[in-house]
């Protein structure tokens, strides 16, 4: 059992490199950093207009006594010169058919944290709203969307099948397979080593970036609520988003490991994947739990957010099932995980190398 670890470790060893550098897999990395780049970019965004406005700021009272009804001459002299105003005619027809002619203005405040937008027509307010450049509620909804619904569904998923998939097939199209099948170990010795190679490098790549889009998403708030946020759930909320990321590494690398050995077409078991996980909310309790996603959406700490106008048929699809406990979903998601492998390693003994076919 000594020898077969010792072995593991240097197989490991020998392809971690190879994992993290191969270039069928370097589109990898950009799957994983995408969603931190999309939040970097609205923090900067955030930032830029808070120091542009912040030149232009008015009392938050003033702007709050501001009431439906009035002229637009009265709420500038009262507020003074707004950030933006924007002013122009527009036509419609009434209900008689008569054409209608209407001078509408746009006037935007902001106090510091929220802008205020007040809507004019024909220099009498009609509107009048409010929003936050960025709200520590906010941002963590929309994180935990892109998490379940770009990170565990799209990227994890297909850079699982980048990395995994390769390990064996990668190195059948590359001819250097039998070379480890000419060494001095036993086979399934062999697949526990690729499979902790190319986990270690998903895990590092996804969990990384995972890591790096939680504080992107962070770094544009309030200084006070973040440090609130930090003392509170924080802490929390990165732990399990970072392994539920790190777990779907687990889970799917041991699903295309396998895929990779049993089928020569990566399409047609990815495709086929992907369907499966889709439609986990349709499917029994029983069959749910034969699902990697199930266990992953089990494990995060917030629901994502569903927009109240998707229709039925798409909020069923999107909507999480019944989550399981925390634990059970670990060690369900590991009970999935080594029945794979168990399979992989059957298959990975009656696999034969002949080039000429792949």
């Amino acid at each position: 059992m000594n020898l077969w670890a010792q072995q593991v470790l240097t197989i490991a060893r020998l392809e971690v490199r190879k994992a993290f550098l191969s270039r069928r897999g370097l589109w990898v990395y950009l799957l994983a950093l995408f969603p931190a780049i999309i939040f970097i970019g609205h923090g900067l965004d955030v930032k830029w207009k808070r120091q542009r406005w912040s030149s232009h700021i008015t009392d938050r009272a003033l702007l709050e006594s501001v009431q439906v009804g009035e002229r637009d001459t009265d709420v500038r002299t009262r507020l003074g010169p707004p950030i933006q105003d924007h002013e122009f005619n527009r036509r419609h027809r009434g209900e008689d058919g008569e054409n209608i002619q209407e001078r509408r203005r746009y006037l935007q405040y902001f106090d510091g944290q929220r802008r205020y937008d007040f809507n004019f027509v024909n220099d009498v307010l009609k509107d009048k709203r409010e929003q936050a450049l960025a709200t520590l509620e906010e941002n963590s909804q929309v994180f935990a969307g892109v998490f379940q619904y770009f990170y565990l569904r799209l990227a994890i998923f297909f850079g699982c099948l980048g990395i995994f998939m390769n390990l064996f097939r990668g190195e059948m199209l590359d001819k250097t397979l039998h070379f480890w099948f000419l060494a001095p170990v036993r086979r399934e010795v062999l697949l526990v080593g690729k499979y902790g190679a190319g986990l270690v490098a998903a895990a590092v790549i996804f969990g990384g970036g995972t890591i790096l889009t939680f504080f992107a998403m962070l770094w544009s708030l309030d200084p006070a609520d973040v440090q609130a946020f930090w003392q509170g759930v924080g802490p929390g909320q990165l732990f399990w988003y970072t392994t539920a990321a790190v777990l779907g590494c687990v889970g799917y690398g041991s699903v295309f490991l396998a895929a990779g050995l049993l089928l020569r077409n990566p399409i047609v078991p990815a495709a086929v994947i992907l369907l499966w996980e889709s439609i986990n909310g349709f499917l029994p309790a029983v069959l749910q739990k034969l699902s990697v996603l199930y266990y992953l959406q089990s494990l995060c700490p917030l629901p994502p957010p569903v927009d109240p106008g998707t229709p039925a048929l798409m909020r069923l699809l999107l909507s999480p099932a019944e989550p399981a406990p925390a634990a059970w979903a670990i060690l369900g998601l590991l009970g999935v995980t080594a029945l794979v492998l168990l399979v992989a390693s059957r298959a990975v003994k009656r696999l034969e190398v002949n080039y000429s076919t792949d």
